[in-house]
């Protein structure tokens, strides 16, 4: 119960000192809340308790890890500007940018301060890859599913690896990477039951199905379930990785597994849905 109190103590230190990182004025008014990957968060935290990172510094390394990831994703909520766009829009749309390009600052400044030349230098690493990956993603490059699939798990998890390298915890990456890539995942597919349309999905429609059109959203009930299953097998495939991966770490707090149960229970329950409409 102890150990249970001293990770929630140090996850809600860390995030209040990222809130506080994250804490713009101006931003705050004209642009939309950062997310906070709670998940994210708790892999990042734990990973480097079980370390034995000094706390300061593990609170440091994961901030800077979470602004890095935040900026990337908030770049991914701009899009391009539309002909006859309101100019609040198009403000809007600016001041997204910018919030994005602010939160890297503050990534850099931290490391500065810590005089960390290694760990900037990783993570700029881990930005590049993300940034190349995102861009075969979107641009619907990849011309075989399991490299859609690695793509999108590299996304999700280059920067946690980064940290992980740093301090020579592979194990854990395979945990954490699989976990992530599982969250995603879900979400895609959640968008696409519910849209008919998600970013991976789009781009795995493209792979998996090459001879319809892919200007259209709309596909036939075989094909969407085709698509589905793709989907499930992956999601299996890393849930059978992260099993494995449990085995080789040290007992995970209770903390830890509850969130990894949660995204276990919320994959079952979307596989016995989709067996009940098919």
């Amino acid at each position: 119960m102890i150990y249970l109190l001293d990770l929630q103590n140090k996850l809600d230190g860390t995030r209040e000192l990222l809130l506080e990182k994250l804490s713009h004025p101006y931003l705050r008014e004209h642009v939309e809340s950062p997310f906070i990957d709670e998940n994210r968060l708790l892999l990042l935290t734990y990973m480097l308790e079980q370390q034995e990172v000094d706390q300061d510094r593990a609170k440091n390394y994961t901030v800077t890890a979470m602004l890095l990831q935040i900026a990337l994703d908030t770049h991914e909520h701009v899009h391009n500007s539309q002909p006859g766009e309101e100019d609040e829009t198009h403000k809007r749309r600016q001041l997204t940018v910018l919030a994005g390009i602010y939160f890297s600052g503050l990534y850099y400044k931290l490391l500065a301060d810590m005089e960390d030349i290694e760990m900037i230098k990783r993570l700029a690493s881990g930005v590049k890859e993300v940034n190349e990956h995102k861009i075969s993603l979107y641009q619907k490059e990849t011309e075989a599913i399991d490299k859609l699939m690695e793509s999108v798990k590299l996304i999700e998890s280059a920067l946690l690896g980064k940290v992980a390298d740093h301090f020579d915890a592979a194990e854990w990456f395979e945990f954490a990477s699989n976990w992530l890539f599982v969250k995603r995942m879900l979400s895609e597919e959640t968008k696409f039951i519910k849209n008919g349309s998600s970013l991976v999905f789009n781009a795995l429609k493209k792979v998996a199905l090459p001879k319809i059109d892919q200007s259209t959203t709309e596909i036939s009930s075989e094909q969407q379930k085709y698509l589905l299953t793709i989907c499930t097998r992956y999601i299996e495939f890393s849930m059978t990785k992260i099993n494995g991966a449990l085995k080789k770490l040290p007992e995970m707090n209770s903390l830890l597994m509850e969130q990894l149960d949660l995204i276990s229970g919320q994959h079952q329950t979307m596989s016995k849905n989709f067996a009940e409409e098919g």
